[in-house]
């Protein structure tokens, strides 16, 4: 059976929820996020920081978050992180485009 035939009752009969049947999120996504979290906690300069705990560069970095804040399985596992990154994502954009049109910010 498909998971998107199985119906609520379905369901509620074998003691599951919808997000259940969802993928999770990988390894080294949770672990971007996680570290996106908190790496203000432990001082220093984040470059640093994610070099040391992820062993990537600090561009990597950057690619593989915004990439994760992309996925529906990041929403489900921190939805305040990735909603917040996601906004200022947006900012940023939104800004950059201001500035290429010469418009007022």
């Amino acid at each position: 059976m498909l998971a998107a035939s199985v119906g609520p009752a379905t369901l509620a009969c074998v003691g599951a929820h919808p997000r259940d049947l969802a993928p999770e999120l990988d390894e080294r996504s949770r672990a971007v996020l996680n570290f996106e979290r908190s790496w203000w906690l432990e001082g220093g300069p984040k470059e640093r920081l994610i070099r040391e705990r992820l062993g990537i560069s600090s561009t990597r970095y950057q690619q593989l978050l915004m990439r994760a804040i992309d996925l529906p399985e990041a929403l489900r596992y921190d939805p305040m992180l990735v909603r917040r990154l996601r906004r200022l994502r947006e900012s940023r954009r939104r800004k950059r485009l201001a500035r290429r049109l010469g418009l007022p910010q």
